[in-house]
């Protein structure tokens, strides 16, 4: 017997008028039989017409069932195979706790993905990013030419390659000081007071930035700020310092503050916190499911639960790169 033609997940796609996501769903669920021909998927046109009549269950070839006694894990480990596929574990750039709780969604949603969490700075996410180190990255860079953020930075990191960024979460950053703030540290000009001792961010996170894009902005001279050279990689980090006293100010988030004893915050500027992922992902099921979990009630309501974030608009797609 003559069999028909093998078919691409976007011609099954055609052919039953569903879009390609779900085509990749019905092989997941075992309701459409496919097989892998090197690193692509491949369904035959009678398994298509059977699916219309009758809507068959997953036959597995051979060469797929007899390597495993447990199908469904073949099958995943079919799609992760494809090039058209993402991998089924997303790895997400940031150090904001509100990436813990979206990894956990992710992880709980039938069309998400296991998470990865790569805690590292704005630029280090993009860059991972634009290498394919990296599915998913936070960014909160503030363009002080501009007051904008995130925008300039991702067009220009990811040197051309179209990229969505939705937005997260407004955060306040500002001054961490002692109980009391006894050196009444107030404003940018008083980092560079000779009384004042300052701890810094790494290079390249959005604290960083925020830092050195008000210092170009009001032509301070950064030599003057005591403390400058010397680095931490978190706002945690910054924050015990001045708690234990090696430091009289540090720059992060009210967040932060709140987690450390001893530690008053004073607020400077409200910054957006967002993410960047690749358009060309953006159709992809685990991707789909990103988007329904950040304009979820049930996302909003878990991250409403920890205070200090403006979630107005949570979800909401700001930009296409």
């Amino acid at each position: 017997m003559k069999e028909g033609p093998s078919l691409t997940p976007e011609e099954v796609a055609s052919i039953l008028k569903i879009a390609k996501n779900t085509v990749y769903e019905l092989i997941k669920r075992g309701e459409l039989t496919a097989y892998r021909v090197g690193r692509k998927i491949r369904v035959d046109l009678q398994d298509v017409e059977a699916y219309k009549k009758k809507g068959k269950k997953l036959e597995l070839q051979p060469t797929i069932s007899a390597a495993t006694e447990n199908p469904r894990q073949q099958i995943d480990t079919m799609l992760e195979r494809d090039e058209s596929v993402p991998s089924q574990r997303l790895v997400i750039c940031g150090q904001d706790v509100l990436l813990d709780i979206l990894a956990r969604h992710l992880e709980r949603h039938p069309n998400g993905a296991r998470a990865f969490r790569h805690h590292v700075g704005s630029f280090s996410g993009l860059l991972a990013l634009y290498q394919g180190k990296a599915h998913l990255a936070s960014a909160h860079l503030w363009d002080g030419d501009k007051d904008i953020y995130n925008l300039t930075y991702v067009r220009y990191i990811l040197c051309g390659i179209p990229a969505v960024i939705i937005h997260l979460a407004c955060r306040m950053q500002g001054f961490y000081t002692a109980r009391g703030n006894p050196k009444k540290i107030m404003t940018w000009e008083d980092l560079t007071r000779p009384d004042v001792v300052f701890i810094n961010r790494e290079k390249g996170c959005g604290t960083r930035v925020l830092l050195d894009e008000q210092i170009r902005r009001l032509e301070m001279d950064r030599s003057q700020i005591r403390g400058y050279e010397r680095e931490e990689n978190s706002h945690l980090a910054v924050a015990s310092a001045v708690s234990r006293g090696e430091a009289d100010v540090a720059l992060g988030n009210e967040k932060a503050s709140l987690q450390v004893r001893g530690i008053d915050f004073v607020p400077l500027q409200k910054e957006r916190y967002e993410l960047v992922i690749l358009k060309e992902d953006m159709e992809l099921p685990p991707f789909q499911a990103l988007i329904e979990i950040l304009q979820s009630r049930e996302f909003k309501n878990e991250l409403q639960g920890l205070g200090d974030y403006d979630l107005t608009e949570l979800g909401s797609i700001v930009a296409y790169v």
